[in-house]
Parts: C-alpha cells; structure tokens; sequence
C-alpha cells in the first residue's frame, strides 16, 4: 500500500521543497516533488504534517547504548527496547559501537550483533519501528595509552593482523568502522588492511604527530573519532593529528556536539574547519542515554551519571545526548540553519559509512527512513522503512 506525507518543507538534505509530497511504497521511496506539481495518488493513504518538516532519518555512527541497555551485553530483546528508543528521537540506523575489553567479551559481543545486523533484511518486511544496526563499530583495542580515556589499559592492545581477523571473524564481517590510534607500531598496515575490507578506519584515542597521521591516511585511514576528545592537544610548532584533522581535507571526522564534551564555540570552530561536506554529528551515548541519574553500564564499566554528565572515576565517559539534540545544538552553537544541520546527521554520516543513496537522503529509490521534525528539529514523529 502506497503512504503519501504532505507537510510544509522537506529537506533530502541538500536541497528544500517547499508544500512537499512524498510517496513511500514497499519500503522505499518512490516519489518526491512538490505538491504543486504532482497529485496526491489515488490509491494512497495520507498522513498531513501542516507545520512540520520532512527529513531523512538520522544515522548514528558512534553509539554504545541508551534505554537503561548498553550494546555490548543487551539481550536481542533488550536491543529491540533500544533500537525503539533511538527510533523515537529520529534516528533509523545506527552503529553499535564497542568498548576496549578482554578479548573473549568482545568476540561474544561481536557474535550477538552480527546476528541483530543479520536480522535488519527480515525486519524490514514485516514493517518493524525500530532503528535498524547497519555495521559494527570498534572503539578500540588498538589506541594509545595516552589517550585512551576510560578504555581499560590492561585490555589495549598492539596492532596485530592476526586479532584483528579473529574479531573480522567473530563479527561475520560485519565491522563498518574502527578507530586506531595511527601513532602505535605497524597501524599502517592494521589500517591497510582494514581498508581493504571496506571498514571506515577512523583515527582517534590518540597522541599522533602530524607525520604519523599523515602515515596513515596514506595506508587508508579517512575519518575522524570525537575530534578534540582523546586526541594530542593542537600545538602551533606540532599540530599533531588535531591539526590534520582540522585541515586534512581527505579528512572526515566526527563531534559530539552536546555542550559539555566540547564548549559551543569549539563546536562552532570544529563546523567552520570542515564544513557542511566532511562533518559528522554522533552522540556517542552510552546505556544512560533517556534515563536518570545513576550507575549505567559501559562495557565493562560501572559509569555515574548526574545531569548531562557520564564519568568513571572522574573522566568523561560517553554521553547522554541524542542525535535529535545534537541537531538542535548545532543551530543553537553555530547559528547553522535546520537544513545544514540535519545533513550532519544524515547525508554525512551515511556517506562516510558507505550507505549513501539508499540512507540519509530523501530520493527516489532511497529507503523510506523518515524523521518528521518541528521547525526548531524537535521529533514529531520517524518512520523506518515507511512503517
């Protein structure tokens, strides 16, 4: 059955229709024009929006947790309470991202999440709501000491092509994206490697000189984790991989815009530096993301939350922000309009993990994942796969 959404303005990001309509039929997107220009069709449910704001679903790209659950240890139906939770703060698909641990824990976790990714093909018949995991992230094992945060110390490990492919192997090559630290011993050819089997190998939790970035790029690094956070501080004699980050144009990278990881005119800084092309909004929540203050889970470890705040023994672990918020805080910070910033969770992140043209736009042929948004990009209501 085919579902028409009329409303006042659509984004497919990169451009704005105003009195929009957009026809979704098995899943997918099959019209989108203006309604002075095309007719409702008659065999066609409508749902009306008058106000409102059409939008393609937001993409997460860097996430442990939210709903009292974190990614690494949920249950398939406690990811389901999850994945509807992210569902209702507009975002369709995202990355469930791992934390250093012994290795075994995250071979298990890598197993489990394969067989929910596994599953997204099935759910997308029977019209499921929820968020759909499109590809695992690996947050680790392979950072610098240095700048590790809370990754426990004792479970860092050197890059090694051999554990690198017993965790390709436990997760059924289902790893989109990894962080390294380019700065450790032989990254050149963890990240070579990783490349080669189309993961995204993004550069963070690391004290790198500008050389050694530059290193890695070349072996086939591109993206970017939480810049600012767990990187070297920028020096004007050193500008070490922050400098590159910021500059590199063969550069994405990602930020966690909630105000507190970052200060607003950092944000607003990291925005002009790359652009509305190489930026990336993520939230990088963990289990305590819509929930109140307490101890949440972060992989294996017991994390206190108190406001908008995630430490473990006084340091910043993760978050409790939404993408939904993000979005907001980008208008709110950088004075950016609703359109450049939904691009940042859309369009952006799903052409970084190599989803574009089927996720994060509103195009014919496009997957029918909807965000419907008030005119300030608070959540009205998200449709995934047009359900």
């Amino acid at each position: 059955m085919k579902t028409a959404l009329t409303a006042s303005l659509l984004l497919t990001p990169l451009e704005q229709i105003l009195q929009p309509l957009l026809v979704m039929e098995d899943g997918r997107i099959v019209q989108v024009g203006s309604r002075a220009e095309a007719e409702v069709p008659a065999d066609a449910r409508v749902l009306d929006f008058p106000d409102a704001v059409l939008a393609p679903g937001f993409i997460d790209i860097h996430i442990h947790g939210g709903a009292g659950h974190d990614v690494m240890h949920a249950s398939a139906t406690e990811l389901e309470s999850f994945e509807r939770f992210l569902a209702a703060s507009g975002v369709t698909s995202y990355f469930p991202t791992t934390i250093t641990a012994p290795l075994d824990a995250i071979f298990v976790a890598l197993e489990r999440l394969a067989s929910a990714i596994e599953t997204v093909p099935q759910r997308a018949r029977t019209g499921d709501l929820r968020a759909q995991p499109l590809g695992i992230h690996l947050e680790g094992p392979f950072i610098s000491h240095a700048k590790r945060g809370v990754h426990p110390a004792e479970h860092l490990q050197a890059p090694d092509l051999q554990v690198f492919d017993r965790l390709w192997q436990a997760a059924r090559g289902q790893v989109s994206f990894m962080t390294v630290a380019p700065e450790l011993p032989k990254s050149e050819y963890l990240i070579a490697e990783a490349s080669r089997r189309g993961v995204c190998v993004s550069l963070g939790h690391s004290d790198s000189t500008l050389a050694q970035v530059e290193t890695a790029i070349a072996a086939g690094a591109r993206h970017a984790t939480h810049t600012f956070n767990a990187m070297r501080a920028l020096d004007h004699r050193e500008p070490g991989i922050l400098g590159a980050v910021l500059a590199d144009d063969r550069l994405t990278a990602d930020v966690i815009a909630d105000g507190i990881h970052l200060h607003p005119e950092i944000v607003s800084l990291f925005l002009r530096a790359k652009g509305p092309d190489r930026a990336v909004l993520i939230s990088d929540a963990i289990s305590a993301s819509g929930m109140g203050d307490g101890r949440y889970r972060l992989g294996g470890l017991d994390v206190e939350v108190r406001g908008q705040r995630c430490e473990y023994e006084g340091r910043l672990a993760g978050s409790v922000l939404t993408l939904d918020r993000a979005v907001r805080n980008v208008i709110e910070f950088a004075g950016w309009d609703l359109r450049g910033a939904v691009r940042l969770a859309t369009l952006n992140p799903a052409r970084v993990a190599g989803v574009a043209g089927r996720k994060g736009v509103i195009a014919s042929g496009a997957d029918a994942d909807i965000v419907v948004l008030t005119s300030r990009g608070e959540v009205i209501r998200t449709f995934v796969g047009g359900a």
